[in-house]
């Protein structure tokens, strides 16, 4: 695998677990994580700083693979 490739690899499946992100925070998507302590709801308003995140690293890999 070139490295280009990777890098369009590695942007393709950061922009997908963007769109994840965004629609679990536009569609408030439940999300509920068993711990030891009980069960614990997630927030929504986490989902945008991780949509900005993983949005900023596909575009960060996709312009890395174009050059």
């Amino acid at each position: 695998m070139t490295m280009r490739s990777y890098t369009r690899l590695a942007a393709v499946i950061f922009a997908v677990a963007a769109v994840l992100q965004l629609m679990r925070a536009v569609l408030g998507w439940p999300v509920t994580v068993v711990t030891a302590w009980g069960p614990m709801s997630i927030p929504v308003w986490p989902n945008w700083i991780a949509f900005a995140a993983f949005a900023l690293l596909a575009w960060l890999g996709f312009s890395a693979s174009r050059s």
